[in-house]
């Protein structure tokens, strides 16, 4: 972005709100509020062509955008339910893409990529989902991950790479592919805009 200090700004003033279903461990384990307008619109002017191009989007397929809402990680490892402590997907859909801006800095982690041992999957697709599903719930029940962020790679996922955290780094990635935040739980646990792991999340489909 040409101003990213104004969005943090912008975050400053925002109403922030917990993300549904983080008491519950579930979901981004944080709060979030609704980024301005003009930036929505700048992203997807933006988005919309690069997509397409290096992703062979379609043209003739219209762009559905989810609001962008600004994020902040502020659940300490210690309340992080079972799911919120191993890589997860967006969505299985095959053209489901994520656009996240970071507005902090590196020592703020970055998003991690991973490959599910057990099923050697990647990226997981609506034929996989059962698979991937059941595989996932026995590797919990049988040993539940250790209460904390999830970055480097253990015994049931194979770390591949990560996009490290840049401040007005803004990346995009299928939704369907096995990812985390790699979160710095003693500088990123914050409310505040300024100090926090801020970013804003968008998702986008075709």
């Amino acid at each position: 972005m040409e101003d990213p200090r104004a969005l943090v700004q912008a975050a400053c003033d925002s109403s922030f709100h917990p993300c549904p279903g983080a008491d519950e461990g579930k979901g981004y384990p944080g709060i979030r509020a609704t980024a301005p307008a003009a930036y929505s619109q700048e992203l997807v002017s933006l988005l919309d062509p690069l997509i397409r191009i290096n992703f062979g989007i379609d043209e003739t397929l219209p762009l559905r955008k989810t609001p962008c809402m600004f994020s902040l990680t502020t659940m300490s490892p210690a309340r992080l339910g079972p799911l919120q402590r191993i890589p997860h997907f967006d969505s299985s859909a095959p053209r489901y893409m994520a656009a996240l801006l970071y507005l902090c800095d590196g020592q703020h982690g970055g998003t991690g990529f991973y490959r599910h041992q057990a099923t050697g999957l990647q990226q997981v697709t609506a034929v996989d989902t059962d698979r991937y599903a059941a595989a996932i719930r026995a590797e919990i029940e049988h040993r539940p991950p250790p209460q904390r962020y999830f970055d480097a790679g253990d015994e049931h996922f194979e770390f591949l790479g990560m996009l490290p955290a840049r401040f007005n780094r803004l990346i995009v990635y299928a939704g369907s592919l096995l990812h985390t935040a790699c979160v710095n739980p003693h500088v990123s646990i914050s409310d505040d805009p300024r100090r926090g792991r801020l970013t804003v999340n968008t998702f986008v489909d075709f």
